[in-house]
């Protein structure tokens, strides 16, 4: 059975390694951190406003730039996500099991921690072919057969080769912020998590939901995703149900659903 994950990570390959050592922290005031009111947008699941198509939401400014003051000023407060996330990686070796090669990176609950992590792991962009990253709701696990994902499906957004030194880090961050800023409104719930591979032949991005016969909702998220993405309106991407993907290829398995 092929899934979307192949491969193993060990601390000395990791591409998070330098996150590891130094461990995440919290974002303080003095370290950094994104716009006072972004941050709070993120954490109450609201939108973080309309900028242009090609800026995901502000682009990666919404780190922001770093504040220097006095080492005795008190911590900004920390803006609590809707959900704890947690980050998987992937790296592909064949001879090792498919669950031996998934690697638990840490887990996040807060705006702060959330750009903490993104601060200190490679982008997605630089990750060696056979590279996954996937960023999933605590309790589900990247993989078809969580009980959660069973029934599911994935919306699927297929780059081009070109496209992953132009367009790859952008989408799967817009990506990342439209999860954990829940921006699907009432059906963030079936939401999941998703997923970012790196492959020769062209990357893949996908979120996945946890019912794929539940059109009203999958088309609500497939739409948000889009736009969020800024995707133009003749770009078309497919809904894709795991139990097709999990018995055919990727390239014969149908959409279920488009948008």
């Amino acid at each position: 059975m092929e899934l979307e994950f192949h491969g193993y990570c060990t601390l000395c390959e990791s591409p998070f390694l330098p996150f590891l050592e130094q461990g995440m922290g919290r974002v303080s005031e003095a370290e950094g951190g994104i716009p006072e009111g972004e941050e709070k947008k993120v954490a109450e699941g609201m939108p973080m406003g309309k900028e242009a198509p090609n800026s995901p939401r502000t682009s990666l400014s919404l780190r922001g730039k770093a504040h220097v003051g006095s080492p005795m000023k008190v911590k900004r407060e920390l803006h609590p996500l809707q959900n704890r996330w947690a980050l998987w990686f992937f790296k592909n070796d064949r001879s090792r099991a498919w669950q031996d090669n998934l690697h638990l990176v840490t887990k996040v609950d807060t705006v702060e921690d959330f750009w903490a992590l993104y601060s200190h792991i490679q982008l997605a962009s630089k990750l060696s072919s056979g590279c996954d990253y996937a960023l999933f709701k605590d309790g589900i696990e990247p993989m078809w057969e969580d009980s959660k994902n069973k029934w599911g499906g994935r919306w699927l957004v297929s780059l081009a080769k070109q496209q992953r030194h132009i367009e790859l880090d952008r989408l799967w961050l817009e990506t990342l912020l439209c999860l954990i800023g829940e921006s699907f409104e009432e059906h963030s719930r079936d939401v999941c998590g998703a997923v970012v591979n790196i492959r020769t032949k062209g990357d893949k991005i996908a979120v996945w939901t946890r019912e794929a016969e539940n059109q009203a909702g999958v088309l609500h998220i497939g739409r948000v995703y889009k736009e969020h993405l800024g995707l133009s309106p003749k770009t078309v991407i497919g809904y894709q149900a795991h139990a097709d993907t999990a018995t055919k290829s990727n390239s014969l398995a149908k959409n279920k659903f488009v948008v």
